[in-house]
């Protein structure tokens, strides 16, 4: 596995909910993302979330288009996000979907972590790709 570290920049924009629910514990967003370092690219994606009458307690599920280059290889890829918080404890997974890299990241793998530190966003992603 190779490694790929640096940070990005998140926007989030909130989308109208009316079509899946009037819920407000539930919420749709725009992403979009900019990552320096390693992974030089920029993101567009929506996400889902869901908050609830327990402070700290949320989940949220999302889908970004990354495009750009990571390793001297240029192209795409699809990451998916899983997240949840139980009373402020986090758990997230984020990973490549298979057969989503495109241009010369086609068959790429792999897993990316996120860590916030005031305010800030730093990635770092575990990858590889199939032995030539």
């Amino acid at each position: 596995m190779k490694r790929a570290s640096g940070s990005f920049e998140v926007s989030m924009q909130p989308l109208a909910n009316s079509e899946i629910s009037a819920d407000p514990m539930l919420g749709r967003f725009l992403l979009t993302k900019k990552f320096t370092g390693d992974l030089d690219a920029s993101a567009r994606g929506h996400m889902l979330s869901a908050g609830t009458g327990v402070k700290g307690s949320a989940g949220y599920v999302a889908i970004d288009q990354v495009t750009g280059s990571l390793d001297g290889r240029k192209g795409g890829f699809v990451l998916q996000h899983s997240g949840s918080m139980k009373r402020g404890a986090p758990t997230l997974s984020v990973m490549v979907v298979p057969d989503s890299g495109t241009g010369e990241l086609e068959g790429l793998t792999g897993t990316l972590s996120i860590n916030i530190v005031e305010g800030k966003h730093f990635y770092d992603f575990l990858y590889s790709f199939p032995a030539s």
